[in-house]
């Protein structure tokens, strides 16, 4: 019960983070979206569920991910590819651009979404799992200040492959709570699969 306790305060006690970055050109990095179309669309409403939306998401944990990629801490050989020859202002660009796009939401099985919701709004306090919405809001919108990504709309499959990869330890890319791979690995895979659906419906 401490435990989840303290792992709830942190969540919801989530500080405001400040990393200077180059000011991005919304129209410049619709231009530039032109080779990410294929996989996440051209207003960056991926079809496929394995790969994320990233209209609406902010500017600043784009620009992360980018680097991510590219430093290999993300493990992807496509987007380590796609973002090699990518400028810090061509990266700012393309995170304006997907910022002022706005999400596709979509729905939760009806089967799932109050257990979802549950482990959204409330975490599962007996086996340490905090609630998600302190860092990520009640409504999936993030938190930019503090590089907390937005989840409503996102696709519930790359949701769920996500909690499973931060629960496995193979994606690491957290600060040094890595609250996280903490959380994920404390879920249950009927847990991941239904907040993943949750998030998927959620604005």
């Amino acid at each position: 019960m401490k435990k989840w306790l303290y792992l709830t305060i942190g969540f919801f006690s989530c500080f405001a983070v400040t990393t200077a970055q180059a000011a991005g050109d919304a129209q410049a990095g619709k231009v530039k979206s032109a080779s990410c179309a294929a996989c996440h669309g051209v207003d960056g409403n991926s079809v496929n569920p394995e790969w994320p939306k990233l209209a609406g998401q902010h500017e600043g944990y784009i620009v992360k991910q980018l680097y991510y990629f590219s430093d290999g801490e993300r493990d992807n050989s496509t987007m380590k590819g796609m973002v090699a020859n990518l400028s810090e202002q061509d990266r700012a660009d393309l995170a304006a651009y997907y910022a002022s796009q706005t999400p596709n939401i979509g729905a939760a099985d009806p089967e799932l979404v109050e257990f979802g919701e549950r482990i959204y709004r409330s975490g599962n306090p007996d086996s340490g799992v905090a609630p998600c919405m302190g860092c990520h809001g009640p409504s999936g919108a993030g938190n930019p200040a503090a590089n907390y990504p937005a989840l409503h709309g996102q696709h519930a499959k790359y949701v769920e492959n996500q909690l499973h990869g931060f629960a496995s330890g193979n994606r690491v890319n957290e600060n040094a709570t890595k609250m996280m791979q903490i959380l994920a690995s404390r879920m249950t895979n009927r847990e991941i699969r239904a907040v993943a659906s949750y998030i998927q419906g959620l604005h």
